[in-house]
């Protein structure tokens, strides 16, 4: 069985894959974020801030376009990749272009007015991530496009990006949007009020809460037949916790212990949990990283020390 390779890219210095021989950096003295599988085997990341990058599987990087724009987060499906930034606005790459062409229906979205920065006062000082698309998503036949805005809910797509329309509520502060890799109806959020779940590809919205020490939700993914959420107190906190909750209507949500710490140093933020196959990662705000191949089920560490990491993903 081959091993997977983990990529971590860090807020500052760069990108590091990790694999059973150690960890490498591949990329150095940039910020990147955003990572996503391209489709074909490969990953999709966002570079300083402007370049979209590519990693084929053999591990080579190249640049596939550029924006004057912030870029925050990108998604390959259907007719190529979808862009979010950091002023909430939404690019597309086609495939076999080079241009990111803004996607004009979504700055027309019904309540896009009441959008706002998710910012707070610390130490009498605003600090916090600007107004702009954290997370993107399809669902797993790639008909419908979720977008999470941060603070503006999750707008969706039925139409390839062309309308989009709200979903939501958008006080309930998404931080990431998953869909389910096998059910076109199932889709999950982390949110600061609890678990988001949709079994009705976000028409409607059901809040969990019961079974997490805490209500405030940062990273989400689907493994298997269960979906992990990381929960901490705040966006600040200094200990985090994953917990599991099978997709079934009807269960409950659990601590994941097993190999991970009872609590994670600091919060697995948006884009620091991924799965693939049986396979899951997690990255805590200190820079160490969790591994399970048993879909979640046992845990162990592989790498510690990592840059603040932005996000990771499995190869």
């Amino acid at each position: 069985m081959t091993k997977p390779t983990i990529l971590v890219a860090t807020w500052r210095d760069g990108l590091f894959a990790v694999t059973g021989d150690g960890r490498t950096q591949e990329i150095a003295n940039q910020p990147v974020r955003g990572l996503a599988p391209d489709g074909y085997g490969g990953a999709l990341a966002i570079v300083g801030g402007h370049s979209l990058r590519r990693r084929a599987p053999s591990g080579e990087w190249a640049t596939v376009g550029t924006s004057e724009f912030e870029l925050s987060c990108c998604m390959a499906v259907r007719d190529g990749i979808y862009i979010g930034t950091d002023d909430a606005r939404m690019l597309r790459l086609r495939h076999g272009g080079n241009v990111l062409d803004p996607v004009d229906g979504f700055d027309n979205i019904a309540g896009r007015d009441g959008w706002f920065a998710g910012s707070a006062i610390v130490n009498g000082q605003r600090v916090g991530p600007p107004l702009g698309i954290r997370s993107v998503a399809a669902n797993s036949n790639g008909s419908i496009l979720f977008a999470n805005v941060h603070v503006g809910g999750i707008p969706r797509s039925m139409d390839g990006g062309t309308t989009w329309q709200p979903t939501i509520d958008i006080n309930s502060d998404v931080h990431e949007v998953c869909a389910h890799p096998a059910d076109p109806h199932i889709v999950a959020a982390a949110s600061a009020i609890g678990l988001c779940i949709s079994r009705d590809a976000g028409v409607t919205w059901t809040i969990e809460r019961d079974g997490l020490h805490a209500p405030y939700c940062s990273a989400v993914a689907f493994s298997r037949d269960d979906i992990l959420v990381s929960a901490s107190t705040d966006h600040f906190a200094t200990q985090g916790r994953i917990y599991r909750r099978p997709v079934r209507p009807d269960g409950d949500i659990a601590a994941v212990e097993n190999g991970l710490p009872t609590w994670l140093n600091g919060i697995a933020d948006t884009g620091c949990l991924a799965t693939n196959g049986s396979t899951a990662a997690v990255v805590d705000k200190a820079g160490t990283l969790y591994l399970s191949t048993e879909f979640g089920l046992a845990w162990s560490q592989v790498s510690s020390k990592l840059p603040t990491p932005s996000s990771v993903l499995i190869c």
